[in-house]
């Protein structure tokens, strides 16, 4: 079920809210409404602009400059592939391209089905099992194209 955009703004007035007088809430408050909503609704900038005595072009400075931050809604689940040295020095490159390929999607592109959100990860902390994907916050290593099939069918009904 699909939020609506009044679910939208109730969720985004209640995180100003809970970070109002914070010191520097820039990044806690886009990281709190993604956290929530999957996504950081373009519609919201100015609104969090105006909370925390910003310009718009900063907020959106700040959200196009992190990778981290999504302007759109994700599918229901986010498949991340590291692009780390030690992936790539392991072929991840191999298990990347078939992820595009399986998807049918770039980085930051939702599959046709609404399923999957792939997106580029420059270090999962998981080197020693290389090449590592996550999807949403299961890590899996040593993932090879054919495991990576594996593990998006075990996701695609949950």
């Amino acid at each position: 079920m699909t939020a609506t955009a009044t679910d939208h703004d109730a969720t985004l007035e209640r995180i100003l809210a809970e970070h109002a007088g914070m010191p520097g809430p820039l990044l806690p408050v886009l990281h709190a409404i993604q956290d929530e909503l999957g996504f950081v609704p373009p519609a919201h900038v100015p609104r969090i602009a105006d909370a925390l005595n910003l310009s718009r072009a900063e907020v959106h400075g700040v959200i196009s400059f992190y990778h981290y931050f999504r302007t759109h809604e994700p599918g229901r689940h986010v498949v991340h592939v590291c692009r780390a040295e030690a992936c790539q020095a392991m072929r991840s490159e191999q298990t990347e391209q078939h992820a595009k390929q399986a998807l049918g999607v770039d980085y930051g592109g939702t599959s046709a089905d609404g399923v999957f959100t792939l997106e580029p990860a420059y270090c999962l902390g998981n080197c020693a099992a290389a090449p590592t994907v996550m999807v949403d916050e299961k890590l899996y290593g040593r993932v090879s194209p054919e495991r990576l099939d594996a593990i998006l069918n075990d996701w695609r009904n949950r």
